[in-house]
């Protein structure tokens, strides 16, 4: 089964918590998706309450293990920038997840990377496909 790095933001983006979930639950249908955690509801913006180091090792960790990134970008965040950029340099496949309104656009970083691709959504249960074409891509 493949792994999957799914990031999201977490001191800035508590309030997708729920989309987050649900994004996780679909990916779990067809990966192990290795930061479930990220998904948890009573995860708060405080996020693990372990050393910055200690979280920046792990994370590179997981993401060196996983064979795709899914990150969810619609909350603008620096760790989940970082994330991609450190999973692109690692040759690591990535699709970015952005859910599309009239007020907000997706950065230029992300929506022009040649090695990201980008799923556009209104709601979480239209990821699936995106989702489940990334992971068949990943065999």
């Amino acid at each position: 089964m493949k792994k999957i790095y799914f990031a999201c933001s977490i001191r800035g983006g508590r309030d997708n918590a729920a989309i987050y979930a649900e994004i996780v639950r679909l990916i779990k249908e067809h990966a192990e998706v290795l930061t479930e955690i990220f998904a948890d509801g009573k995860l708060t913006s405080a996020g693990m309450n372990k050393p910055d180091s200690e979280i920046w090792q792990k994370d590179t960790d997981w993401i060196k293990e996983a064979d795709g990134i899914i990150a969810e970008v619609t909350n603008p965040s620096l760790g989940v920038g970082y994330e991609i950029a450190y999973a692109e340099s690692l040759g690591k496949p990535v699709l970015a997840l952005f859910r599309q309104s009239d007020d907000r656009k997706l950065s230029a970083m992300i929506a022009g990377s040649p090695k990201t691709k980008v799923g556009y959504y209104t709601d979480p249960s239209t990821t699936s496909i995106p989702i489940q074409n990334f992971i068949k891509f990943l065999d």
